[in-house]
C-alpha cells in the first residue's frame, strides 16, 4: 500500500505547496510537510524521517532539513495552513451527502505522560488522559470538519464550533452527547436537522423553552423511517476502525506525539494519507 500511498501523496503535496510560498526561509511548506508525511506513513519520529538513508524512494526533497529545523517549523502556521489545505483538497473530491455523523474518537497517551496540555476524561468507555478527535464525517473521504482538543472538552460545546462549517442539508446524527438545545440551533441554522436520542428518554421537558429542533427530533425519533435514518450512525464506529485498520494509520498516538500542535498534525496527517487510501480504493483520480 505504501507503494501506492506514497506517489500520490507526493504529487498532491507538489501541486498545493504552489500556492504556498514564503520568503527568508530555506525550506519551503511543502518540503516540511512531505517530510512529515514520510514520517506519519512509516509511524516514525520526523527525525528518522530526516536521515537520507531513511529513504527508499526517488520521490523526495533534493535535500532534508535537521531534525531541529524541522521540530522548529512544524509549530509555525504557513506549516498548519498547508496541511489544512492538503485534508481540503482530499474532501474536494466527494460529494455532501443527505446523511453526516458527528461523534468524537479518544487518542489517549500513556499514565506517565508530562505531556502539560493532556487532560483526563471519560473514553471508550474508561477514564484516560489524553486528547479526542472530534468530528463530523459524510461519505466524503476526509472529515467534513474536525478538531482535536484536549479530552475533557465537552463533545456538545465543540459541536457548536464545528457545525457551522457544514455545506449543504440533511440529518447530521449523533448520541446522547449531543442532545443539547444549542447543538440542535446549531445545527438548524446549518441546514441540517440533529437526530441524537434524549440522554434521559423519560423526563419531562421542564418549564425552560426548547429549541424547535429538538422538539422536532423527538417527534421524529418516534417514528419508524426515522428510527432506519439513526441506525445508519453505527458507520462512524467503522469509519474510526477503517482509519486503524491499514499500516500507516491512525493508531493510538506514539510517544513522539505530544501537545495539542504536534498532535492535530499528527492526526491531520493520518487523516491525509486514510483519504488518499479511500480514493485508491474507490478508484478516484488523484
Amino acid at each position: 500500500m505504501e507503494r501506492e500511498l506514497w506517489p500520490r501523496l507526493y504529487h498532491l503535496v507538489m501541486e498545493v505547496g504552489k500556492t504556498l510560498r514564503i520568503t527568508d526561509v530555506t525550506f519551503q511548506p511543502h518540503i516540511i510537510v512531505l517530510v512529515f508525511l514520510w514520517a506519519a506513513l512509516h509511524d516514525r519520529p520526523v527525525c528518522w524521517a530526516c536521515e537520507e538513508r531513511n529513504w527508499a524512494t526517488t520521490l523526495q526533497p533534493w535535500t532534508l532539513p535537521s531534525p531541529s529545523t524541522l521540530s522548529r517549523r512544524l509549530r509555525r502556521l504557513d506549516t498548519a495552513m498547508l496541511m489544512r489545505a492538503l485534508v481540503l483538497r482530499i474532501r474536494q473530491e466527494g460529494d455532501p451527502q443527505l446523511l453526516a455523523v458527528i461523534d468524537a474518537k479518544p487518542l489517549p497517551v500513556g499514565g506517565a505522560s508530562e505531556d502539560p496540555e493532556a487532560r483526563c476524561s471519560r473514553g471508550a468507555g474508561m477514564l484516560a488522559k489524553g486528547y479526542k478527535l472530534y468530528a463530523i464525517l459524510g461519505e466524503r473521504p476526509t472529515p467534513e470538519t474536525y478538531r482535536v482538543y484536549p479530552m475533557n472538552i465537552s463533545e456538545s460545546k465543540v459541536a457548536e464550533e464545528l457545525i457551522p462549517q457544514l455545506t449543504g442539508c440533511g440529518y447530521l446524527l449523533g448520541d446522547g452527547e449531543y442532545d443539547a438545545n444549542p447543538v440542535f440551533d446549531a445545527a438548524g441554522a446549518a441546514g441540517y436537522q440533529l437526530l441524537a436520542p434524549r440522554k434521559d428518554p423519560g423526563a419531562g421537558l421542564g418549564h425552560r423553552c426548547q429549541s424547535q429542533y429538538r422538539l422536532r427530533c423527538i417527534e421524529l425519533m418516534g417514528s419508524a423511517f426515522d428510527r432506519g435514518v439513526y441506525s445508519q450512525r453505527r458507520r462512524i464506529e467503522r469509519t474510526y476502525g477503517n482509519m486503524t485498520s491499514f499500516g500507516g494509520g491512525l493508531s493510538p498516538l506514539p510517544a513522539w506525539a505530544r501537545h495539542q500542535n504536534r498532535v492535530w498534525l499528527w492526526v491531520s496527517a493520518k487523516l491525509l494519507i486514510n483519504g488518499e487510501r479511500i480514493m485508491i480504493k474507490k478508484g478516484l483520480a488523484a
